[in-house]
């Protein structure tokens, strides 16, 4: 697989914390996308590239070509084209208007609606001080922010390979892109043309789940659970969904982490798409 950079457990709380105020901070890439990028039906235009070079997640490009970026691990956005070269916002102590403000004129002067800006989002995402106009307070946070960078790049070059590995089986597996609604790293792969047998291959930073990274096999509809295999660093979740689970503090536990990542998603997706090939034809 590709590169895998070693990874730290740190406090779990400050990680939390750094997770809701990236993820807020990627609600201004989605409303901007929704704003100025043409709309699709399944909402992939909202969708967001991971940039190795960056740290951070890009837009796909907007109507005018240019894109806007959040830089993980310092809390920058930057908007840029190839006509306007890049400006960048530090995001550290300020509040959402303060980014509004700062993004309205530029957006002003390559012809779009500001306003567009407003329109309210088509899904709820965790509480935060932030939504009701607190700061994005990241002294302290410095660390956490790096190794939630740290874990999407991983997991960018772990799924990008176990989704060519898909591919090469002629299985339907899209790009891997961030949804802004959960924040996760995504392939959602289709088993039939009619889109009712499905196998999700992803990370999430975090989630009322489990609170700290993890990696996800999951499938649908959902199998009986104790029938399927043990895997080496995951386990099987069926509480309200099925998936197979690797969480970040069971992978820091190895020696080789970005290994058991990458034997982890081959088994569980082996497992998981040789079960759907047994499945009788509809």
């Amino acid at each position: 697989m590709g590169t895998w950079k070693p990874l730290r457990m740190i406090e779990r709380g400050r990680l939390t914390q750094a997770r809701l105020a990236a993820h807020y901070a990627a609600q201004w890439l989605a409303r901007a996308a929704r704003a100025y990028i043409p709309p699709k039906a399944d909402d992939s235009h909202t969708n967001l590239g991971w940039d190795h070079g960056l740290g951070g997640f890009v837009t796909h490009p907007m109507l005018d070509g240019s894109r806007l970026a959040l830089r993980i691990a310092d809390m920058t956005l930057l908007l840029s084209s190839a006509r306007d070269g890049e400006q960048a916002l530090s995001l550290r102590n300020r509040s959402d208007a303060d980014i509004r403000a700062w993004l309205a004129p530029q957006l002003s002067a390559k012809g779009f609606d500001p306003h567009a800006l407003d329109k309210m989002s088509p899904y709820e995402i965790p509480a935060s001080p932030i939504a009701t106009g607190g700061r994005y307070l990241l002294d302290g946070f410095e660390a956490a922010l790096g190794d939630l960078a740290g874990w999407y790049d991983n997991a960018s070059r772990a799924l990008d390979d176990v989704r060519a590995g898909l591919v090469a089986r002629s299985l339907r597996a899209p790009p891997v892109r961030c949804w802004p609604h959960h924040f996760d790293l995504d392939t959602l792969v289709y088993f039939d043309e009619q889109n009712t047998r499905s196998m999700g291959v992803g990370l999430s930073p975090g989630d009322h789940y489990y609170d700290e990274p993890y990696f996800y096999v999951s499938v649908y509809p959902a199998p009986d659970v104790a029938s399927l295999p043990a895997l080496s660093v995951g386990h099987w979740h069926s509480h309200q969904f099925t998936a197979a689970i690797a969480t970040a503090s069971r992978i820091l536990e190895v020696s080789d982490q970005g290994a058991a990542v990458g034997s982890f998603l081959r088994s569980a997706t082996d497992i998981i798409v040789d079960a759907q090939s047994k499945q009788p034809a509809e």
